[in-house]
């Protein structure tokens, strides 16, 4: 599986690139959706970046998802249009990243010495803002990129505030799915999913 791995996340590198710059080159006629689907180089190599930056190696389990998380959100979702395309489609990516977002304030906690077990309450606060933060980030990226770049990312024509508030939402969702699987992994002394993806680094 090791070896299968890095392959994988080779694959969906390569192909989420490719797709995106033909498009950029055959169908994108503003800057607006140039930009979109071009950042792809940046989005989908994060784990990457995030290894440079931390100087840390992440397993090739974590890689993966961050990968293929990327692929489906922005490649799938966002440049061929998954999001308008299929129903629900946004708000189970917006839920997969708060999970995600979640695990990796975990990781947050750890590399800044700010883990403690014997604070439960303390570490789960920290998801959960951590998780918010990111939802929040997102949507004002999404209203920024409407200001000076056009288009409706936030859907407001369609649903007023429904579509902003429920991404929050279901992200938040998810931090409280994390959060209560670590509560029970934490006083359970079992290692479970997040304590797993904590130990993600080495």
């Amino acid at each position: 599986m090791k070896k299968i791995l890095p392959l994988l996340n080779i694959v969906l590198i390569v192909s989420a690139i490719l797709g995106s710059f033909y498009l950029v080159v055959t169908r994108d006629d503003k800057i607006g959706l140039i930009l979109k689907d071009a950042s792809i180089l940046l989005t989908i190599t994060a784990p990457y970046w995030i290894e440079k930056i931390f100087k840390k190696k992440l397993t090739p389990i974590v890689k993966f998802i961050c990968i293929l998380f990327v692929f489906c959100a922005h490649f799938l979702g966002a440049t061929l249009e998954f999001y308008n395309e299929f129903a629900y489609y946004d708000k189970i990516t917006h839920t997969i990243s708060g999970i995600l977002t979640a695990l990796l304030a975990m990781l947050l906690l750890k590399q800044l010495d700010m883990y403690h077990e014997n604070k439960i309450f303390f570490n789960i606060l920290f998801i959960i803002s951590v998780t918010l933060s990111v939802a929040v980030c997102w949507e004002f990226f999404e209203y920024f990129g409407n200001i000076f770049f056009g288009g409706d990312a936030q859907r407001v024509a369609k649903t007023g505030v429904n579509d902003t508030m429920q991404d929050m939402l279901v992200a938040f969702l998810g931090s409280i799915f994390v959060s209560i699987l670590y509560y029970i992994e934490e006083t359970k002394k079992l290692n479970g999913m997040v304590k797993s993806f904590m130990n993600g680094m080495k």
